[in-house]
């Protein structure tokens, strides 16, 4: 069974960049989808990027909130069996906790998620 590992987390102020890792072990996760959530304190679990499996990818093969379209970038690095999640332009509303997850294809509802990693807190100040 695959485990999952983000990291990358940190404190930035508004504007700033910040780049996330999930880092697999286990098995390879070339042909699983990975999706990005977030949760602020007390709310919900919510869906931020997903990125297809490698041979979905011709289809496009990414998938965006609304809220981050155009400042994230969710890509994949075979060689590490890691994705990644780059964020730019980081507002104060995107402070969270950011976990990675499998799934058997792209969605942006958590319940279709497993394999869920421990997470890594991102907070941008104002």
């Amino acid at each position: 069974q695959v485990q999952l590992v983000e990291s990358g987390g940190g404190s930035v102020e508004n504007g700033k960049s910040l780049r996330l890792s999930c880092a697999a072990s286990g098995s390879t996760i070339d042909y699983t989808p990975i999706g990005w959530f977030r949760q602020a304190p007390g709310k919900e679990r919510k869906g931020v990027s997903c990125i297809a499996s490698i041979d979905e990818m011709t289809y496009g093969g990414t998938m965006y909130a609304e809220s981050v379209k155009g400042r994230f970038t969710i890509s994949r690095d075979s060689a590490k069996n890691t994705v990644y999640l780059q964020m730019n332009s980081l507002k104060p509303e995107d402070t969270g906790v950011y976990y990675c997850a499998t799934t058997r294809k792209c969605a942006m509802e958590a319940f279709l998620y497993n394999n869920w990693g421990q997470g890594t807190q991102v907070t941008v100040s104002s």
